[in-house]
């Protein structure tokens, strides 16, 4: 019954986007997806009626919600595929002149074939691939595999697109001799057609992280052929999201925005829930939470966000880490590789969650950090209250791991305000609550 629904639901989204015929933009990526969305989203809504996917709508049942305006998944409830459908329905018979004529779409390739199903059932006006690292690889055969599935949407643009690729990651890089749609790319590397420089960070002075407080802010140069301007992303954190905000650039500017209006929009940028958001901690600490998600690629970016900060003398730069799912052979190496880059760089404590990430730290003991500095949990709960008696006044505490190791948890524990948890937290409703 639910393959006839999911079918009649796909029918009815694939006619809705004929009659209304908006630009969809879709971002696909192993890293960096939601952040690129929510920029897009940011510097285009002044000229636009935009919709950007909610959450991790990143599936063809996903893709269909956002082209109705859903929010929530029908699940198994006859009534919520009753009023969905009629939804759809009321689209296609009467005309909303409110209805978006820009979607910004995330485009999800958890097993082989998805992104071809995604494109089939909203092709891309412009498409943005963001980044690779071999994340479900428990799906696919090879890592190879999983980066041209990835690539598929770049391949699917419509003509007279764009695709838009990043150019800090050779093997994104590699597929632009394969897209025959106009290109742009987007990164920090010389030769990107957007590029940014000088990415800087500041924090407080007084190293004073109360709720309320804006605690830390990116400042960077975007650099196109023709212009240059500076910009601000005010709470976000490293150069993650300076990538997504030159991504949106690349973006903007094909849709005839000015250079300088888009540089004005990203003050307007919030961080995303479990995207490296900086959170006031009990005792005075910074919590850096990027507990959504996690890959090798994500995790060392984060590693190199957390060495931006300065800590006060005698504070500390925490990891809290959790480990790196659906990396199936490949699972050992990359949580041995993260260990070492934990050990070169600037963390004075390692804290890690889940059998898979004991292999984390091993390797960094391995590569000499003290046993002392390096403690171990089974479970988000118990590293959520060790932390809460070990941190202090100062302290940068990074919180990161895939969604399966619940890190989250972490975080609440930590919280100077833990009843704004439903609002700054990830996976705060249903099911996750008591799971």
């Amino acid at each position: 019954m639910k393959s006839l629904l999911l079918n009649l639901l796909f029918r009815q989204t694939k006619a809705i986007l004929v009659k209304y015929h908006p630009s969809i933009i879709a971002v696909t990526g192993s890293v960096g997806k939601t952040t690129t969305k929510a920029a897009i989203a940011t510097v285009l809504a002044d000229r636009f009626r935009v919709r950007a996917s909610k959450g991790n709508f990143n599936t063809e049942l996903g893709v269909a919600l956002t082209v109705l305006g859903a929010d929530e998944e029908p699940g198994r409830s006859p009534t919520a595929w009753l009023a969905l459908l009629l939804k759809a329905y009321r689209l296609l018979a009467s005309h909303d002149e409110a209805y978006p004529n820009l979607l910004v779409l995330e485009f999800g390739a958890d097993a082989p074939g998805d992104m071809g199903k995604l494109c089939d059932l909203a092709a891309p006006d412009v498409a943005v691939f963001t980044a690779f690292s071999p994340v479900h690889l428990a799906n696919h055969p090879s890592a190879q595999s999983l980066a041209d599935e990835e690539a598929t949407a770049v391949m699917r643009v419509k003509p007279g697109g764009l695709a838009v690729l990043g150019a800090d990651d050779p093997i994104v890089l590699a597929y632009r001799a394969s897209v025959t749609a106009p290109l742009a790319t987007f990164g920090l590397s010389d030769g990107a057609d957007v590029r940014g420089e000088n990415v800087a960070l500041a924090t407080r002075d007084d190293f004073s992280f109360e709720p309320g407080e804006e605690f830390a802010r990116t400042s960077f140069t975007i650099v196109t052929r023709n212009s240059r301007a500076d910009a601000v992303l005010p709470h976000l954190v490293g150069e993650s999201p300076v990538r997504s905000a030159l991504a949106a650039t690349a973006v903007a500017l094909h849709f005839g925005v000015s250079l300088g209006e888009i540089a004005a929009r990203f003050k307007d940028l919030l961080p995303v829930p479990g995207r490296m958001h900086p959170i006031a901690g009990i005792k005075g600490c910074l919590l850096l939470d990027d507990s959504y998600n996690a890959a090798p690629a994500s995790m060392h970016a984060a590693l190199k966000a957390l060495c931006a900060f300065r800590p006060a003398a005698g504070a500390r730069r925490i990891a809290a880490l959790g480990h790196m799912a659906e990396l199936g052979p490949a699972s050992e190496q990359e949580h041995r590789r993260l260990g070492f880059a934990v050990q070169e760089a600037c963390v004075d404590l390692l804290v890690t969650v889940g059998e898979m990430s004991l292999d984390t730290r091993r390797a960094a003991i391995e590569a000499g950090l003290p046993e002392a500095q390096a403690l171990h949990f089974d479970r988000p709960e118990e590293a959520g209250r060790a932390l809460d008696k070990l941190v202090k006044k100062g302290d940068i505490v990074l919180v990161k791991g895939s969604q399966s190791a619940r890190m989250e948890k972490v975080t609440k524990d930590l919280m100077a305000e833990p009843l704004l948890a439903e609002t700054l937290l990830v996976r705060q409703y249903g099911k996750w609550l008591t799971s």
